[in-house]
């Protein structure tokens, strides 16, 4: 099968987003890409994780959901309830169908992008950190260290967002995706369960 074209992909993602969540894929795109570079990791498919991770972002809650439901993709509690985050579900199905992707990997860096799950790969952990980190961020706590820390230590990056995540949500007495705490808990310990 034939690879993704990145300069239509690229295209699409500026036709489909608005412009505030464009410049925020293009962040994520070349932050995976460079964490990529510095971790030995395939740096296309950094950047085809990281151009799609959101494709399904501008999509309307109804439209996640009918997608779901003509597709058969399950729909957590938490996500019948936030509709929202069923983003990375569809994503890493358009990823599929509309734009070609057959790399397993990158479907499941695009699927678990929001979440995390224990277990990831190492492009999974690149667009989940280049997620949290891309330029365009400002709001995390502890941003600057985790900037630093993610061409330093991924795992401890990750772990250091995964805490403020979960803080912030907790905080503002939000709804926790359970994959979430799972990863947290599986990472925090050195991976393992």
């Amino acid at each position: 099968m034939k690879e993704p074209d990145m300069r239509k992909i690229r295209r699409s993602m500026e036709k489909t987003l608005d412009h505030r969540r464009y410049e925020h894929t293009l962040g994520v795109a070349y932050t995976a890409a460079a964490l990529a570079m510095r971790y030995g990791a395939d740096v296309n498919n950094a950047l085809l994780a990281g151009m799609l991770h959101d494709c399904a972002k501008c999509l309307s809650n109804e439209k996640r959901i009918s997608i779901c439901e003509k597709h058969n993709i399950a729909i957590s509690p938490a996500e019948a309830k936030n509709p929202f985050l069923l983003h990375a579900k569809v994503g890493s199905f358009l990823a599929m169908k509309k734009y070609g992707v057959t790399d397993r990997d990158v479907i499941n860096a695009i699927l678990n992008h929001t979440t995390g799950r224990p277990g990831m790969s190492l492009l999974e952990k690149i667009i989940w950190v280049a997620d949290y980190i891309e330029p365009g961020r400002r709001q995390a706590p502890r941003l600057a260290q985790i900037r630093k820390l993610a061409f330093e230590d991924l795992d401890r990056a990750l772990v250091t967002a995964l805490e403020d995540t979960l803080d912030y949500l907790k905080g503002g007495n939000m709804e926790i995706d359970s994959m979430t705490q799972k990863t947290y808990d599986y990472y925090k310990d050195g991976g393992k369960l």
